[in-house]
C-alpha cells in the first residue's frame, strides 16, 4: 500500500510538474521581455520597479485570501483552476497592448491569477511531496518548472531573432498556455483529492502556526525585500546596452536552466541535512546584485548564474521548509500567509530598487546584499530549533 501512494505521488509531482513547465514556458517566456517591452512603451525605470512590484504584491497578497478559502472549503482544485486561467490568459493579451500602462495591467492580472492557485497547488504538491521527501519533492517540481521558464525565453528569443516584434512573441506564448491548462484537467480527474498522497501524519499535527513558523516567515521576507525582479535587471541590460535585446531573453533562460539545476541539488540537500540549507542558498547567490548592476557584460552574465541559485532555493526548499513546519490541515493558510509576506516585501524592495536605480545604483547593491544578509540570522535560528526537536 506505502509503495503504491509512493508511485501514485511521484507520478501526481511530475503531473502538476509538466502542467507548471507549460504554465512557466508561457509566462516567464514574458516575463523575458517585460523590462524592455515596458521601456519600448515609454515606461521609466521607476515605474518599472513599482510595476513588478505590485504585480508581485497582488500576486502574493491574495494568496492570504485564496489559501484559507481552499482550506476552508475544502475546493482545492476549483480555485487552483480559475487561478490558471486567468493567469495563462493575460500572457497572449500582452501582444495587443499599446500603451505600457494597459501592459502594466495585464502583467498585474496574470500575477493575480498566480496568487488564487499558487498555495492551494502548493498545499496539494506538500501532501504528495512528504511521500518522496519534500526536499526532492519540491525540487523535482520546482526543476520541472524551470524547464519550462527556460524554454520560454528561448522561444521568445528566437522569435526576437527572426525580426519578429515583442508582440509576436508574446502571441506564439498562447500554445503552452493552452497545453498547461489540458494537462492540469488530466490531474485533477486522476488525483481528485491528493491529501490521501501523504504516507503518515506529520510530527507538528494539531498545532497551529508556531513561532518557528513565525521567524522562518521573516527571513523569507528580507530574502525577497533584497531581491531584484528580473524586470528591473532586463530594464538595466536595456537602457545601460549591457546586452542586446536579443540576448537579453537568453539571460533570463540561462538563469532560468540553473534554477532548476539549483533546486534539485538544494531539495536533497534539505532532505539530508535540514534547514540549515538556506543558509548555504542565500550566501550563493549573495552577490548577483553587484555583478548585474555594477559589471560589465561578462560579470552580468555571472550575475545571472547566482540570480537563478537563489531562484532555485526560493521555489524549492523556502516552501519545502513552510510544509516541514506547519500540520496538514493548516498548510493551505500557511503557504497564503507565507506568500503574502514575502509578496508585500518584494514589493516594497522592488518600488525602492527601481527608485534606487534612477539615483544610485550603488544604493540599491548595497540594500539587495544587506537585506540578503539580514536573513540569515532567522535561518540559522529556524535550523537551530528545528534539528532540536
Amino acid at each position: 500500500m506505502k509503495n503504491l501512494l509512493k508511485k501514485n505521488a511521484i507520478q501526481f509531482i511530475i503531473l502538476l510538474g509538466i502542467a507548471d513547465l507549460f504554465a512557466d514556458l508561457t509566462y516567464e517566456g514574458a516575463r523575458s521581455i517585460m523590462g524592455p517591452y515596458l521601456a519600448l512603451l515609454g515606461a521609466s525605470a521607476t515605474a518599472v520597479g513599482v510595476v513588478a512590484g505590485l504585480g508581485e504584491l497582488i500576486g502574493y497578497s491574495f494568496r492570504l485570501v485564496s489559501g484559507y478559502l481552499g482550506e476552508k472549503t475544502g475546493r482545492y482544485w476549483v480555485f487552483t483552476l480559475i487561478g490558471y486561467i486567468i493567469n495563462m490568459s493575460a500572457v497572449p493579451l500582452l501582444a495587443l497592448a499599446g500603451r505600457w500602462e494597459v501592459a502594466a495591467a495585464l502583467m498585474i492580472a496574470e500575477r493575480f491569477g498566480k496568487s488564487i492557485r499558487s498555495p492551494l497547488r502548493d498545499a496539494m504538491l506538500s501532501h504528495a511531496a512528504q511521500a518522496v521527501g519534500r526536499g526532492w519533492g519540491f525540487g523535482l517540481h520546482e526543476a520541472m518548472d524551470q524547464i519550462g521558464a527556460t524554454m520560454g525565453p528561448l522561444v521568445v528569443a528566437a522569435v526576437l531573432f527572426k525580426n519578429g516584434s515583442f508582440a509576436q512573441g508574446f502571441a506564439i506564448l498562447a500554445i503552452p498556455a493552452l497545453l498547461n491548462l489540458s494537462t492540469l484537467l488530466i490531474a485533477r480527474f486522476r488525483y481528485p483529492s491528493p491529501r490521501d498522497l501523504e504516507t503518515a501524519p506529520a510530527p507538528l499535527q494539531g498545532e497551529g502556526l508556531s513561532r518557528l513558523y513565525w521567524i522562518y516567515l521573516g527571513g523569507g521576507a528580507l530574502v525577497a525585500a533584497g531581491y531584484a525582479d528580473f524586470s528591473l535587471i532586463a530594464y538595466h541590460f536595456q537602457k545601460k546596452a549591457i546586452l542586446s535585446a536579443n540576448f537579453i531573453p537568453i539571460s533570463y533562460a540561462l538563469a532560468m536552466g540553473v534554477d532548476a539545476l539549483a533546486a534539485l541539488l538544494f531539495g536533497l540537500l534539505f532532505d539530508r541535512k535540514g534547514m540549515g540549507v538556506m543558509v548555504a542558498a542565500v550566501l550563493s547567490s549573495l552577490l548577483f546584485a553587484p555583478l548585474v548592476f555594477l559589471g560589465g557584460s561578462g560579470l552580468a552574465w555571472l550575475g545571472m548564474v547566482l540570480w537563478g541559485i537563489g531562484m532555485g532555493a526560493q521555489e524549492s526548499i523556502l516552501k519545502a521548509g513552510v510544509a516541514a513546519l506547519v500540520p496538514p490541515n493548516r498548510r493551505g493558510s500557511a503557504y497564503g500567509i507565507f506568500s503574502t509576506g514575502f509578496g508585500v516585501f518584494w514589493f516594497l524592495g522592488s518600488a525602492l530598487m527601481g527608485l534606487l536605480y534612477d539615483h544610485s545604483r550603488n544604493g540599491l547593491v548595497i540594500f539587495s546584499v544587506a537585506a540578503q544578509l539580514a536573513a540569515l540570522p532567522f535561518f540559522f535560528w529556524v535550523a537551530r530549533r528545528a534539528n532540536s526537536q
